[in-house]
């Protein structure tokens, strides 16, 4: 197998396509703006405000829901954290050969989009911090005879900020940092977040620390909300789709953590392709190694520096057309507005992470298989699956940039949806709600643009 360094980036170098890719873009922006006028003239009320959830009901649902199988699903989660450890520190140093890179870059990182759509938020039931966090918080409770409280409670100006860190600080690793996808690197790395995360549950108690600060399990609950099922207690249920959005709680930092997805997968495309690696690191590179710095240094912080832009490009699109839509409908401060609206960004950083990482997960992830029977690349054969081969011709090139193509405009048509439910809900006035939703229009059309462009830039790596 090639090195995950060389395949991170999950793009499949296409075919000639039949219809060329400016006419996708104009067919995407077309499919847009029609729409927008069919929201505007048809769409008049607020309709995903309520989640209309109903509980399921029957023995297979509550077996689902049952304690014994949270138990088990997090029992799940804890082994796989220490196999990742201990595969990291004592297996083979080869990024391909050993259990750690590719489970932490496409199975963590990756499978839980797809299912968290499909199921709910499948991530929370195996996460193994909450399961470690749970168990401590279970015993201690039974100690002491009560349940204890939190030592602290969690800042609300602190909101999401940790979940943006803690994100980045993953990205960065994987497409910045040197030898970031080396076992031994990714194990460190797991420590220390797990250190971290097992701190904060332990001062503002389990579930405000998930819930708020701790990266994937914010990233996979906010993919999740597309899901038609949610768990509430011990019932799972129905909800209306895409209504589970307008629910997440707007606490600062939500705008810079959908901005933070969208962003660093934008650049993690840019940078595979010719016009980053012909032109613009070289630069950049060279600027910093004119500071002092070592040649290695240079291209991290080259790479570093290029993510934290893409970001901030990405936030200023998004603070763009909320200004014009305070501008022309006026309500709330453009500051509020952009809190109010940032759940519609949800689809649009799910998209351009399927669209992005698709063959990466449909290829790449089949090396699973043969790494579950020798973790540590040492030739066992553990549960005799050593010997499967990865079928590089599971799907073609064609179909990935077909399937690319629909996730972007599937995405960032539900992404309108979003948007125009939330300013029928805000403004009342048709015609604000309509006007508001003109430079949202345009936001969703410049996030489309730049998505096609990304993955022909990928492509063309």
């Amino acid at each position: 197998m090639k090195s995950l360094l060389v395949l991170a980036h999950g793009i499949v170098v296409r075919e000639d396509v039949p219809i060329p890719l400016w006419l996708f873009a104009w067919g995407a922006a077309l499919v847009l703006i029609v729409s927008f006028a069919a929201l505007a003239s048809l769409w008049p009320d607020p309709k995903l405000q309520e989640e209309g959830w109903r509980p399921l009901r029957g023995r297979l649902w509550r077996i689902v829901a049952s304690a014994p199988v949270a138990v088990g699903c997090g029992a799940i989660g804890v082994f796989l954290l220490g196999l990742v450890v201990y595969a990291g520190l004592n297996g083979t140093a080869s990024t391909s050969g050993n259990f750690t890179p590719t489970f932490v870059f496409i199975v963590f990182w990756l499978l839980p989009l797809p299912l968290s759509v499909a199921f709910g938020d499948v991530f929370r039931a195996f996460n193994p911090w909450r399961a470690v966090g749970q168990a401590i918080a279970f015993v201690a409770g039974r100690a002491a005879g009560t349940s204890l409280p939190a030592p602290l409670e969690y800042p609300r100006w602190l909101g999401r900020w940790p979940a943006v860190l803690g994100i980045l600080a993953f990205v960065w690793l994987e497409i910045a940092a040197p030898g970031g996808d080396s076992p031994d690197s990714i194990a460190a790395a797991t420590l220390i977040y797990s250190t971290l995360t097992f701190v904060g549950m332990a001062l503002y108690g389990v579930d405000t620390w998930i819930e708020r600060a701790e990266a994937f399990s914010v990233y996979f609950n906010l993919v999740s909300r597309i899901s038609l099922f949610e768990r509430r207690g011990r019932a799972i249920g129905l909800r209306r789709p895409l209504s589970g959005l307008p629910a997440w709680d707007p606490l600062p930092g939500s705008v810079a953590f959908v901005c933070a997805l969208i962003g660093t997968v934008s650049f993690d495309g840019f940078s595979a392709g010719p016009f980053w690696n012909d032109n613009l690191v070289t630069s950049v590179r060279d600027f910093f190694e004119a500071l002092g710095l070592s040649a290695a240094r240079a291209l991290e912080l080259s790479f570093g520096l290029g993510m934290i832009v893409a970001v901030l490009i990405t936030f200023g699109i998004y603070r763009l057309g909320v200004a014009g839509a305070h501008a022309v409908a006026g309500g709330p401060s453009g500051r509020e507005l952009a809190r109010t609206f940032a759940h519609s960004l949800g689809p649009i950083a799910l998209v351009y992470a399927a669209a992005h990482y698709v063959s990466f997960l449909l290829l790449q992830g089949q090396a699973i298989v043969p790494l579950l029977s020798d973790p540590l690349g040492r030739g066992s054969d553990l549960i005799g699956t050593a010997d499967f081969s990865v079928d590089y011709a599971l799907i073609g090139a064609s179909t990935f940039w077909y399937l690319q193509l629909a996730f972007v405009l599937i995405g960032h048509v539900a992404a309108l949806v979003l948007a125009h439910d939330r300013a029928v809900a805000i403004y009342r006035e048709p015609r604000k709600a309509r006007d508001s939703q003109i430079w949202m229009l345009a936001v969703m059309i410049g996030f489309t643009s730049l998505a096609l462009w990304l993955l022909s830039e990928a492509s063309a790596g």
